[in-house]
């Protein structure tokens, strides 16, 4: 059967700003950025194939159509809540639901599980699945791993663990041709789709001069980037965090290393309501993954 609902996300989204009338205040209270607000009512009009909101200035009004969705919806949306909460008190202390980015997940976060798991065999974990534009509310979701810089949403506790050390990388063949960071700029470069500027960043940093930098091919996921590397397609600059188990194993090599290392303004780190107590479960894994943290500075 066809489902015909929209995804919770842009109905909070929804129904906060309407409430607020604000997508600004909607984005403060459900501690994501404004875009995000805008781009999931979007995507909510583009579904319902009408216009829910006026945009005057500041403000947004809602229209008649969005009037009538709200009378509509509203009192599910509060029922789902409500349910849910319900449903999340009656959960076991000593169990965990986490959200994580795909490619931390299998590439630094997993190998390590088994650690967590021999150390505290009475907290059990859960994964939900990861939504790039998550408010970090959820009330079914303890804490999330997320990847930002600083300034993270007021209300959102964030502490940093892995992911802004940033390193150039080559096949373990070729390492004798590269000496110094212009030595890599005569190799063909991989780029990063959703970060391209990564190659800029590292060249920058260590004071090396470059004419423009265009890529020989891209790709949008790190295992891909690192396929490209061991079949010789060129050089790629990515974030350490993400291929230790493909360093560890000799499939590839640094290829320039540097100390201190390149660093990036970002990182991944780990997120919760900063007006939610955490429980005493989700404490061992805070200071878990701290102290895994530190042990890849």
């Amino acid at each position: 059967m066809r489902m015909h609902s929209p995804s919770l996300p842009e109905l909070h989204a929804f129904a906060a700003a309407a409430r607020l009338g604000s997508f600004s205040r909607a984005a403060g209270e459900l501690h994501v950025t404004q875009g995000a607000i805008s781009r999931a009512i979007a995507r909510l009009e583009e579904h319902l194939g009408v216009a829910l909101f006026e945009r005057e200035g500041r403000r947004s009004a809602l229209t008649r159509a969005g009037a009538d969705y709200l009378d509509a919806v509203g009192p599910s949306i509060a029922t789902i809540e409500s349910a849910t909460l319900a449903v999340r008190t009656r959960r076991s202390p000593r169990q965990l639901r986490l959200s994580v980015p795909p490619t931390l997940f299998s590439h630094w976060l997993i190998p390590r599980l088994p650690d967590f798991c021999a150390r505290h065999p009475g907290i059990g974990l859960s994964f939900a699945p990861y939504r790039r534009d998550d408010p970090l509310s959820a009330p079914d979701i303890d804490a999330w791993i997320r990847i930002g810089q600083a300034d993270w949403p007021a209300g959102i506790a964030a502490e940093y663990l892995v992911g802004r050390e940033l390193v150039p990388l080559c096949r373990p063949a070729d390492l004798p041709q590269l000496r110094t960071p212009a030595d890599l700029l005569a190799r063909p470069l991989l780029f990063h789709t959703n970060y391209p500027g990564n190659w800029a960043h590292w060249f920058a940093s260590v004071g090396c001069a470059h004419g423009p930098l265009v890529p020989a091919a891209d790709f949008d996921q790190v295992s891909l980037l690192v396929q490209a590397v061991i079949a010789g397609m060129g050089v790629a600059v990515v974030q350490r965090a993400l291929v230790e188990p493909e360093l560890a194993a000799g499939r590839i090599a640094v290829a320039i290393a540097l100390e201190p290392p390149v660093l990036l303004d970002r990182g991944y780190h780990l997120c919760r309501p900063a007006g939610r107590a955490p429980s005493p479960a989700l404490e061992d894994l805070r200071a878990w993954l701290l102290e895994q943290a530190a042990a890849c500075a």
